[in-house]
């Protein structure tokens, strides 16, 4: 299990796209709308390390209700596994408040599940690994 990649909740994408361009001189290589989760990703590679802009495009999405209580700023941190499907069942049988009935599709050709925060020290955390062909 490795870091895949850190979420980042953002109110308004454009100037945050424009402070990473101005800091970093990166654009984003990627970017996608995950309807199921209500959000477009805006996908950057961080010397190795992929940072995802999450901007909410439905009201009352999870990101939105995010942003509402805790404004912008870390989201999530995201781990890959080798298959979210057992990740989610092996966690659930510890005890651990796996969110969603099963993993779900999601962005970057991901399947993914989220942990409770309030399982895991107050960080959201995602578990995805690849679709399977």
């Amino acid at each position: 299990m490795k870091l895949e990649h850190i979420g980042i909740a953002v109110a308004d994408v454009e100037t945050t796209r424009n402070l990473f361009q101005l800091v970093f001189g990166a654009v984003p290589y990627k970017t996608e709308e995950v309807l199921s989760e209500g959000v477009r990703t805006h996908f950057y590679d961080a010397g190795g390390v992929k940072l995802e802009l999450l901007e909410s495009i439905l009201p009352d999405s999870a990101v939105d209700r995010f942003i509402k209580k805790n404004g912008q700023g870390l989201h999530h941190l995201a781990f890959s596994v080798d298959d979210a499907a057992r990740d989610f069942d092996r966690l659930k049988e510890l005890g651990l408040r796996v969110l969603g009935e099963a993993p779900s599709s999601g962005a970057d050709d991901k399947v993914i599940f989220f942990v409770h925060p309030k399982d895991t020290s107050g960080v959201l955390m995602e578990f995805c690994s690849p679709k399977k062909p």
